[in-house]
Formats: C-alpha cells, structure tokens, sequence
C-alpha cells in the first residue's frame, strides 16, 4: 500500500470509514466513525482507500483546517451540531392548550417553546435519516429514492408547523406538484 496522507478517508472492516490524522513513522493515527482514535500500523493491510487526499503533503503535522474538516464531519454524522432555528417572534412566551372533547376530561397546556423545540427535532432526525439513507452501502439506488421519496413525504405532511418558524429557510418542504 502507497503511504497514506493526512485527511485521506479510509474503511476499516472492524472500525468502519475513518480519516487519517497523522502520518507516524511506522503507523497512522486514524479518527474512526465506530472505534475512535486509533493507531494502524503502516503494515496492516486491512485499509481500503476510499477517497485520497492529493492535496496534504506527506508528514506528521495537520493543520488547523483539517482538524476543522475532521470535527464538522464528525459532529455533523453524530447529529453534534444543531442548526439555530429560531421560533416566530409572535409565539415567544406563548403557550399550546390541547382540548379534549369531553369536557370532563382536562386540557394540556405546554410552552410552545418546548413544542416547537420537539418539531426542529423531528426535522433533524429526519435529515440524519437522509444521510443514513444516502450513504448506506448496501442499499440499490431504487431503494434510496423509495425510502427518499417517504422522507419527501414526511416533510409534506409537517408544512402545517412552517408557521412556527422564524425564517422560511427552515419551513418544511414537501412534494411539489
């Protein structure tokens, strides 16, 4: 195997698709999706090359662009990193009373914040979804835009909640006809 430089995305069969963060004398210290930091040895012939970076000279310093690159795509696979999507002005400090039928029965009342929080979440988990989707390795192409086209769906019926948000930006986009 070629020496490997720093930022050169590599698949483990045990720890999964990691990046290399430093290039030792007689081993490289890879981040891993599954496994963390590890230490390969240089001789270990279970990596498998899946994107070279061309650009990184050879040597055992990272900089600090890199160390960005590995952290973003590390927080952003691990749903580390929330987007800021702020509540529409109108409804701050407001509340949502759910009301039975019955009026026997007692009404719900929750802070809308706290509501609108639990619909950014949907909406995240729904994206971390996307990407699962998108970069699973077993799956055919038909069966991603299935899967995809529910997703689209999902997103639709959840256009009734764009009136809580601040920015448009962030409304829910479904399937346009």
């Amino acid at each position: 195997m070629e020496e490997l430089t720093v930022g050169t995305r590599v698949d483990h069969p045990r720890y999964g698709e990691g990046i290399v963060s430093k290039n030792n004398l007689t081993a490289y210290e890879i981040f891993f999706e599954h496994g963390g930091k590890m230490e390969i040895t240089k001789r270990n012939t279970d990596l498998v090359v899946i994107e070279a970076n061309e650009g990184q000279q050879q040597g055992n310093s990272i900089g600090l662009k890199e160390i960005e690159e590995v952290m973003g795509f590390i927080l952003e696979k691990y749903n580390g990193l929330s987007e800021i999507v702020e509540l529409g002005e109108k409804w701050e400090g407001g509340s949502l009373e759910i009301k039975p039928a019955n009026p026997n029965l007692q009404s719900k009342v929750i802070p809308i914040e706290a509501f609108f929080h639990k619909i950014v979440m949907v909406r995240d988990r729904l994206r971390v979804l996307e990407q699962n989707i998108n970069s699973h390795k077993k799956l055919t192409d038909e069966e991603k835009v299935n899967l995809q086209q529910y997703i689209t769906r999902v997103y639709g019926s959840l256009t009734t909640f764009n009136v809580l948000f601040a920015d448009k930006e962030n409304y829910f986009k479904g399937v346009k006809s």
